[in-house]
């Protein structure tokens, strides 16, 4: 059964209760036990030991724990040996895990923010009684009284309405509250937002009173479909995620198979099984970058600091990178685009047929046009400190704030012009009538709709007001006619008919709730960086298209659909048609995320921008969802993945700048992490084939890749943005982390550093006539301190000496204390001795500092090829 659809009588017959007498208690109890509670539910949440154990998938700290437990073997084998090495990475693999689980957000917040929207009593029927019960007993079949004021407690269809008007626009993003009409009429197939015989849980009743029988609690509520949305929409791995989850099993099989080839050459070679699994295991542990979870955690982490002074807080770290891929935004109007405030901006005045623009000083004309209407309304502003406050009717305090811009105050208004009588707006007359002593003379003031009023009018340019009517609503703004006539008397309870005839029309307003000034400058530069912007909204596709032009979204040849269109459009429709689409109208919460989706298969990154509840499965649904901080609601807040402070559409554009400039500054240090993991498997392994001995303990290399290149990386992740990062089009969905170029660099790199690392070792224990122990000290001392160096070239694809090498300040810090810190190692004796290092003769380590040097002239030759290559 459609409630909105059917007679009345025939939804009380099927829901089997009568209006005047409502359920008897023990009939509610037993739909109470059929139906449930009308309350939300919520899935089972994951425990924090569940979150911690799905660190442990990840394919790099597998192969992690089983090297860790190969080198416990080993130490319980070789007694003589410690337990450092196994205890070392057990530890970096825990440290990993606490890191991952810190930095994942609360579980299912948005849930908990519906409930709070749900209403906590209801006025009820119950045996011809009416009572005051908890909302959550509320049942099917329940009669229930509304008035002005109150929140919805549960779907309902109206069987008697006075009046009615309820602020729906977290449900369907309409910026005006839907006037409710018992009596109406609706068709099957109307969208939310034209379903005004019904009334919907967790909106409320700004203006009027009604009667209504409930046709659906809990989650069978259109509040409890949108949870259920929530409740089932899956959330996937950001780009960035999927591409580090690939690299980490690419690298796991890669260890894995040179392992075998190492295990096959050592038994071949008749080495003890011992001594190869020891190399295995350094192997494995050059092979993983095991700091790279960690370091690509704390570069977003300090993105996400920087966008914070740009009023975009993050609430989870991955969405920084996906924002940076973004290339469609899909945006709700109603307080997004839109300031979310129906303001008065043209006035037409009968009496000398000129259209104004509305201001703080208008004509004398006008400031009379505008005084009486703000007469005939119940809402106003007032100045509550420094703030001024807008109370009741958002369509009423627009008139009331024009006046009071031009010097008409709520109270001098009220107290110079008192109300006599009034005749309260009904939707069936669509006008509102009150009485009031102005000037000495006693004025009938009626307002309301022109087609309406006009019929009323006896004098009047009649026809230049239908004409600046019909040229306000091609602008799509919400227009309203004022009228008068000065009466002599009028009874104590006046009629419609008694008063509002014979009247003279004094003019016509328009209103619209106008569009952010700063969004059109955001809109265009969306589009300069290659970002397509859609809007998605619950209005009438009129006032939709009318805003979408003037913000640049809606372009000539451009599309303009409607929920109804849309409801019958197949997928395959929808498909082919959404890139010329750029206005969607009068649409549900579901088709929000058919629209998400649809871009998605296009294989587009899509943000979504909104602040109602009606945004929050397609907020979750989509690559990244963007919930506004001021206006937004907390269902929002809870299924984004972003929130901006300032409500402003703009700051969308500065976290589309801050993500690119990020995404480039982690590809900078995976990039220099993974070239020195690539040099170090290579180094071992072309070792392992020359020599059957490794030049790098484990600790050794656990070293450098957690200790020595973690401050060079962090520093490159904060790098300054390139200036040119918001003319670049976005990269594409499957564009891997290695594209443009940045492959061949690691590629480049990992071998030097291989070359260099090998260098060393037949330097330091073959021609310079030293030890195993001597080789491996130049080993490590040109493999650290090479990378230190080599942390200045990747900061761009220019050359380092036209950026300058030491711009970036962060970058020098940490190489200057990773260089103290190599220096610790080396040369107190000790701590060199637990890494089993030794001192040297000095010329050897100069030999070594000269050999760190080779990465800087290697890589401009190299920068120099590819600039070459792409000019």
């Amino acid at each position: 059964m459609l409630p909105y659809y059917e007679e009345i009588d025939c939804v009380l017959t099927h829901l089997n209760v009568e209006r005047t007498e409502g359920l008897r208690e023990e009939e509610a109890q037993r739909r109470l036990g059929e139906h449930g509670e009308n309350k939300l539910t919520e899935k089972k949440k994951e425990t924090l030991l569940q979150k911690f154990l799905n660190q442990f998938k990840d394919a790099m700290i597998i192969i992690l724990l089983v090297a860790a437990a190969v080198s416990f073997a080993i130490s319980i084998y070789n007694r003589e040996e410690g337990f450092a090495e196994p205890v070392l990475i057990l530890l970096i693999v825990l440290l990993n895990a606490a890191l991952g689980v810190s930095q994942e957000s609360k579980a299912e917040k948005a849930l908990d923010a519906l409930k709070k929207l749900s209403a906590p009593h209801a006025r009820v029927i119950r045996g011809g009684k009416e009572t005051v019960i908890d909302a959550k007993h509320l049942v099917p079949g329940d009669i229930i009284h509304i008035e002005a004021g109150d929140f919805i407690p549960a779907d309902a269809r109206l069987f008697e309405s006075a009046s009615l008007r309820c602020e729906e626009s977290a449900l369907t993003g309409e910026s005006v509250p839907s006037e409710k009409d018992a009596a109406l009429t609706v068709e099957e197939n109307a969208p939310l937002g034209d379903r005004r015989n019904m009334v919907y849980s967790g909106c409320s009743v700004s203006y009027g009173r009604a009667g209504a029988v409930v046709t659906a609690t809990g989650m069978n509520t259109e509040m409890g479909k949108i949870a259920h949305m929530l409740d089932t929409e899956e959330e996937g791995q950001t780009p960035l995620q999927q591409k580090l989850a690939v690299l980490g099993k690419y690298l796991g099989f890669a260890a894995l198979a040179i392992c075998v080839v190492i295990f096959v050459v050592g038994l071949l070679d008749g080495m003890h099984v011992m001594e190869i699994f020891m190399i295995a295991v350094s192997l494995a542990v050059s092979a993983i970058p095991e700091g790279l979870p960690a370091i690509v955690t704390i570069v977003l982490a300090i993105g996400v600091e920087r966008m914070v002074k740009r009023n975009a807080i993050i609430r989870k770290l991955p969405a920084v990178e996906t924002l940076g891929s973004a290339s469609v935004i899909c945006s709700d109007k109603t307080g997004t685009l839109t300031q979310n405030r129906m303001t008065l901006v043209q006035a037409f005045d009968a009496s000398s047929g000129l259209t104004e623009e509305i201001g703080e000083e208008n004509s004398p004309a006008v400031r009379e046009l505008l005084k009486y209407a703000a007469l005939c309304s119940d809402g106003y502003v007032e100045l509550e400190g420094d703030e001024l406050r807008h109370i009741g009717d958002p369509t009423e305090t627009s008139l009331a704030f024009a006046a009071h811009k031009n010097g008409m105050t709520h109270h001098a208004l009220k107290e110079g012009y008192p109300r006599l009588a009034e005749i309260p707006f009904d939707s069936d007359r669509k006008l509102m009538t009150t009485v009031n002593r102005i000037d000495g003379k006693t004025m009938v003031i009626v307002k309301g709709a022109f087609d309406v009023l006009a019929e009323k009018c006896v004098r009047g340019d009649l026809a230049a007001a239908k004409a600046a009517v019909e040229r306000m609503s091609r602008q799509a703004l919400r227009v309203l006619a004022v009228a008068y006539r000065e009466t002599d008397s009028f009874s104590a309870a006046p009629t419609p008919e008694e008063l509002e005839h014979s009247l003279t029309l004094m003019g016509v307003v328009g209103m619209i709730d106008p569009p952010r000034p700063e969004v059109k400058v955001a809109v265009d530069i969306c589009k300069r960086a290659g970002i397509r912007p859609v809007m998605i909204t619950g209005d009438h596709v009129v006032t939709a298209c009318a805003i979408a032009e003037e913000l640049g979204i809606l372009r000539e040849g451009d599309e303009a659909v409607t929920g109804s269109e849309l409801a019958v459009m197949p997928e395959e429709e929808l498909s082919a048609r959404v890139k010329n689409i750029s206005v969607y109208a009068r649409v549900s919460p579901s088709d929000k995320i058919r629209i998400v989706r649809a871009w998605q298969n296009e294989g587009q990154v899509v943000a979504m921008t909104g602040d109602g509840v009606n945004d929050a499965p397609a907020l979750k649904a989509a690559d990244i969802g963007c919930a506004m901080g001021i206006t937004g609601t907390d269902v929002a807040k809870g299924a984004a993945d972003m929130t901006l402070t300032d409500d402003n559409f703009a700051t969308i554009v500065e976290a589309v700048r801050e993500g690119r400039s990020i995404y480039d500054n982690i590809r900078k240090s995976v990039g220099y992490l993974l070239g020195t993991n690539i040099g170090e498997v290579l180094t071992v392994f072309i070792a392992m084939l020359i020599w059957r001995t490794s030049p790098l303990l484990s600790m050794q290399l656990l070293w450098i890749n957690l200790v020595t290149d973690s401050l060079p990386a962090i520093a490159l992740g904060m790098e300054p943005v390139e200036s040119d990062v918001m003319e670049r089009m976005p990269k594409a969905k499957n564009e891997g982390i290695f594209a443009g170029g940045l492959g061949v660099k690691v590629a480049i790199q990992g071998i030097m550093f291989c070359g260099l690392t090998l260098l060393g070792f037949w330097l330091g224990q073959v021609m310079l006539g030293g030890s195993l122990k001597e080789g491996r000290t130049m080993s490590f001392i040109i493999l650290a301190f090479t990378q230190v160096i080599h942390s200045f070239n990747m900061r761009s694809t220019r050359s380092l000496f036209a950026i300058g090498p030491f711009t970036n300040r962060k970058l020098v810090q940490a190489g200057i204390i990773s260089t103290l810190m190599i220096a610790v190692i080396i040369f107190i004796e000790p701590i060199a001795k637990l890494f089993e290092l030794v001192m040297m003769p000095w010329y050897m380590y100069l030999i070594a500092a000269g050999l760190a040097f080779v990465p800087v002239p290697v890589m401009e030759i190299a920068k120099l090829f590819m600039r070459r290559k792409h000019v």
